[in-house]
């Protein structure tokens, strides 16, 4: 999945209000960026480098593995596969998203 593809499917799983009620980014690197800021309704996500409440740092691979089903974030998370920094709780809320 490349990073324009985990873009939609994370616009789409946001959808219009997501509940986070805060900002996210997805940092995948060179790769690129997802962000996600569920502080304006609707909620938008774009490929923008923007400061968030919450960066996960994650490879496209683990993303694209993160939005399928294939990797569960918790998992993740564990293994070093994925990591965590600023807000915790965005992250623990972002399970019922993703």
């Amino acid at each position: 999945m490349d990073l324009q593809a985990c873009t939609e499917a994370i616009r789409t799983k946001v959808g219009n209000d997501s509940g986070l009620n805060s900002t996210l980014k997805f940092d995948c690197g060179s790769d690129g960026v997802v962000f996600v800021d569920a502080l304006t309704a609707p909620n938008s996500v774009s490929n923008d480098n923007q400061d968030a409440a919450c960066t996960i740092t994650i490879s496209l691979e683990n993303l694209g593995a993160l939005l399928t089903g294939q990797l569960n974030p918790m998992n993740g998370f564990m293994m070093g596969k994925l990591k965590v920094a600023g807000d915790m709780g965005v992250a623990m809320r972002l399970q019922t998203v993703v």
